[in-house]
C-alpha cells in the first residue's frame, strides 16, 4: 500500500466540535453510559450501531478522545466535502473495490499502531431499530494487522420534543489467538444489539 496515510485536521477539529454541539443541542438529548470503558491512551476500534446519520457526530462529541471514522468512498466525491470529511477524521472506504482503498486501509492500520480510536459500523449502512448482517471483510482485516481493544457500542433513539439518544459503551473484547473473525464479530454483534436494546 502506498501514498500517505489519511489524517484529520486538529485545528478543525477543535473549530467544528463546539459549534456541532450547540447546533445539535436543541434537537438531541445524549445520555451516555461506560465511557469508563474506552483506553486512556492505547489503540481501540468501536463498532457501533448504525440507525441514522446523527450517529456520527453524536458519537464524536460523546468521546474525549478524537476519532478516526470509517465512512462509505460515496460521500468524498466532492473535493471541498472530502477536504472536509477527512479534516475531521473521515476516512474513505469502498466496498464495491476494495483495492481503490489500499491508502485507506493503510490508514487505519497506521493509526491502531500509533494508538488511535477508530470507528467502524459492522453493519456498513442504516438500519434503524433492527441488526442489520455484519460485514466482517475491514474486521478481518484489522484482526491480522493489529491487536487494539474492540469496543461495543449501542445506539438508540427515542421520540420527543428533543430526540433522546442513549449511546452505551461495552466493555472492551479482545480475540483470542487464530479466532476466526466471523466468530468474533458474531460475539460483538450480539452485545451491540444488546447495548442498543435491540
Amino acid at each position: 500500500m502506498s501514498g500517505r496515510p489519511v489524517e484529520r485536521k486538529g485545528g478543525v477539529v477543535r473549530m467544528v466540535r463546539p459549534v456541532g454541539k450547540v447546533c445539535l443541542a436543541p434537537f438531541f438529548r445524549v445520555r451516555t453510559q461506560g465511557l469508563e470503558h474506552l483506553p486512556d491512551s492505547s489503540a481501540f476500534v468501536l463498532l457501533v450501531k448504525h440507525q441514522r446519520w446523527e450517529d456520527i457526530p453524536l458519537l464524536g462529541f460523546s468521546v474525549s478522545r478524537p476519532l478516526y471514522y470509517v465512512a462509505k468512498a460515496e460521500l468524498f466525491r466532492v473535493a471541498p466535502v472530502r477536504w472536509f470529511l477527512t479534516s475531521l477524521g473521515g476516512i474513505p472506504l469502498n466496498r464495491a473495490r476494495p483495492l481503490e482503498s489500499r491508502r485507506s486501509l493503510r490508514s487505519i492500520i497506521e493509526h491502531l499502531h500509533g494508538g488511535e480510536g477508530v470507528v467502524i459500523f459492522p453493519e456498513g449502512t442504516y438500519y434503524r431499530d433492527r441488526m442489520g448482517p455484519p460485514r466482517e471483510g475491514l474486521v478481518r482485516m484489522v484482526l491480522t494487522k493489529a491487536a487494539p481493544a474492540f469496543v461495543p457500542v449501542g445506539v438508540r433513539y427515542h421520540k420527543g420534543l428533543r430526540t433522546g439518544v442513549d449511546i452505551r459503551f461495552g466493555p472492551p473484547y479482545f480475540p483470542k489467538p487464530r479466532e476466526k473473525a466471523g466468530a468474533f464479530l458474531e460475539v460483538l454483534m450480539a452485545e451491540i444489539a444488546r447495548l442498543s436494546g435491540l
